[in-house]
């Protein structure tokens, strides 16, 4: 199964060397910025927000990482206190629809079919509440669980309905929505990964966990133009803010590779190279792994 789902490629990481690809020089250093202008954060093109939007959204990402690393399956990860009937609110249905994607993503790449199905069920409830239900094909996705064989169908079908739905609420006026349900994702996939890496330490998710700061400056983008919306979103920008702080020295450097050829289809592609070291303490990424928590646990509060 990890051959064929192979071109399910960190996003997350890609996402981080495309922005840097067009540094010049050997090396580059991410800059660290104390704060996200407001003026700024408003002057995101559409195509920027859906860059960002394709680089953070998927819900698969981080499962994907874990599985390949051979981490066993923990059910204790999952956000099972969330319960879709008892939202009141438009902000925690968004933000319930992404936590509860990552963790649709995590029980389908582990093949927990029977998990999936009453995940789906509260996914199909936030859904049709924000009034996006019809980006969910509900009959074919059960069918799908229910067959370990069509795992791939599934993802791409799971990845795809999200991906529309970004599509659907940014296009309609409704991006404080789409924001929030990219948050909802990354929030669970970090809370996935520093869970994990607290009790299985390795250098590879370690290093995915610190390239997170980078994306959490773009999240950050996201958000900013909506943090006086409401108190929920005020509480939101807030928490990101911190968990921010503690990224702050941080340290990410990108050295750019010689390009590499190769013939694919009959054609000659050429892929840029590039490594990255980060360089977290011990200390500093325990303090991630405790905000995290922190905040990840709040959120699936239910109202």
């Amino acid at each position: 199964m990890k051959g064929k789902i192979i071109f399910l490629v960190i996003t997350i990481v890609l996402g981080i060397s495309c922005r840097n690809s067009g540094t010049k020089g050997a090396e580059f250093v991410f800059p660290e910025a104390d704060s996200v202008p407001l003026s700024e954060a408003e002057k995101l093109s559409p195509e920027a927000i859906e860059d960002i939007a394709k680089n953070i959204s998927s819900p698969v990402e981080i499962a994907n990482l874990l599985q390949m690393l051979e981490v066993p399956f923990s059910q204790d990860y999952l956000a099972a206190s969330i319960d879709a009937n008892k939202e009141s609110t438009n902000f925690n249905k968004a933000m319930k629809l992404g936590i509860l994607g990552a963790d649709l993503g995590y029980l389908n790449m582990y093949e927990k079919t029977g998990s999936s199905l009453e995940v789906l069920s509260s996914i199909r409830k936030l859904a049709e509440d924000i009034k996006v239900g019809q980006f969910f094909d509900f009959e074919t996705i059960k069918k799908l669980s229910q067959n370990k064989s069509n795992l791939d169908s599934l993802l791409f079908i799971s990845i795809d309905s999200y991906e529309q739905i970004d599509n659907y609420l940014r296009s309609n006026d409704r991006g404080h929505l789409s924001a929030l349900m990219i948050i909802g994702v990354w929030i669970e996939g970090q809370y996935l990964a520093t869970q994990v890496v607290n009790k299985y330490p390795d250098k590879i998710l370690r290093d995915r966990i610190g390239e997170q700061k980078i994306i959490l400056n773009d999240l950050l983008m996201l958000i900013t133009p909506y943090c006086n919306n409401s108190q929920e979103f005020t509480s939101l920008c807030k928490d990101l803010n911190i968990l921010k702080d503690k990224y702050r020295d941080i340290r990410i450097t990108y050295t750019q590779g010689e390009p590499v050829a190769s013939e694919k289809d009959g054609g000659l592609v050429i892929t840029q190279t590039e490594t990255s070291v980060v360089e977290m303490t011990d200390e500093q990424l325990k303090g991630l792994i405790g905000i995290t928590s922190e905040i990840r646990n709040r959120l699936i509060l239910n109202d």
